[in-house]
């Protein structure tokens, strides 16, 4: 197996000799989680601030461990020998020899496992998690680790073979421990002033990042003042959202998530299944709700007043048809 020639080699790499993976214990595990965005998808593409969160109910774990001869792969999507794996786990492959190029050993065989809780194509982060898991078992299964910058360049890399031309949010915000701010390329931690407690409601459509991405470069091309008009708002809802989470109020929060849904709407990348989720959730008095994600289907974020309030929102969004439901909070400063 040799590195693919869209697969940058890293002799210069910032890694490190890992705690796991060395010639005693050749076997390594890497870890991510999923991720929401709560404001400024696809404004982010253009230069917009945005604000994600993890959602620590859902994540991926893979382990890698050195083989002699072929190195196969055990995930729900495949199982077999990793040269004969389908092109839909071309992301995963990709991640994988981006690692191995990294480590300096792109001809290296190994067995790779993957176990995955987030629904693949859902606005959650699948890709750049699993990505993120995978190079991190590589490295370490051949005894190295990453600083961050490092490990985002390489999941970037995974995630250009998913999306073409990925802001970079996935890649920070999966591997993030609480909510973030990403400023063109920078991210910075959020201050969150009390417990957020968010719904995620499955639409059991499929999400189409690369579509709706490509819908709004030529919605703008062709209107480009009404959708600059959109992305500048969506930037600014981002700004004060910022200031809003620092302070927990709900009520602010919840107005901007619905305001953002509209606008994602105008820009062509919203669904019919998307917005009954998002109706379905304010009648069940979610305090704001919004797609989450690329669109054009995928998952709805609501905002719960509290916990009690969030086990009923769910409770009516799966009434209301939704595949799945989850509910993550994000903790406030103690």
């Amino acid at each position: 197996m040799t590195a693919p020639t869209d697969v940058p080699i890293a002799p210069d790499a910032r890694l490190h000799v890992a705690t796991h993976g060395s010639a005693a214990e050749p076997g390594a595990t890497g870890r991510a989680g999923a991720k929401a965005i709560l404001l400024g998808e696809h404004a982010v593409v253009y230069g917009r601030p945005a604000i994600a969160i993890p959602v620590r109910a859902l994540g991926v774990q893979a382990h890698a461990q050195p083989t002699e001869g072929r190195g196969h792969l055990a995930s729900t999507l495949y199982h077999g020998p990793i040269a004969q794996a389908p092109e839909r786990l071309h992301v995963t492959l990709t991640a994988m020899r981006a690692a191995l190029a990294a480590a300096g050993r792109p001809g290296a065989a190994l067995d790779i496992s993957i176990d995955s809780s987030i629904p693949a194509e859902r606005g959650l982060g699948s890709s750049a998690a699993v990505s993120a898991a995978v190079i991190e078992a590589v490295l370490g299964a051949c005894g190295f680790a990453a600083d961050d910058e490092t490990m985002h360049e390489l999941i970037q890399t995974a995630e250009r073979a998913a999306h073409g031309a990925p802001s970079g949010l996935d890649a920070r915000t999966v591997r993030a421990r609480a909510a973030v701010w990403f400023d063109q390329g920078r991210i910075e931690p959020v201050s969150v002033g009390g417990d957020l407690v968010f719904v995620i409601a499955d639409t059991g459509v499929r999400g189409r990042t690369r579509e709706a991405v490509a819908a709004v470069a030529q919605r703008r091309e062709s209107d480009p003042r009404a959708v600059e008009a959109a992305l500048d708002e969506l930037g600014a809802l981002a700004t004060a959202l910022r200031s809003d989470v620092s302070t927990g109020d709900r009520e602010a929060i919840g107005s901007a998530m619905s305001r953002a849904h509209v606008l994602l709407t105008r820009l062509g990348v919203g669904d019919p299944a998307l917005d009954h989720l998002v109706q379905a959730a304010t009648a069940g008095g979610a305090l704001g709700a919004k797609l989450t994600g690329g669109g054009r289907g995928g998952c709805v974020l609501a905002l719960a007043r509290d916990a009690a309030s969030a086990a009923e929102l769910g409770d009516r969004l799966t009434r209301a048809g939704a595949a799945a439901v989850w509910t993550t909070t994000v903790e406030g400063a103690a």
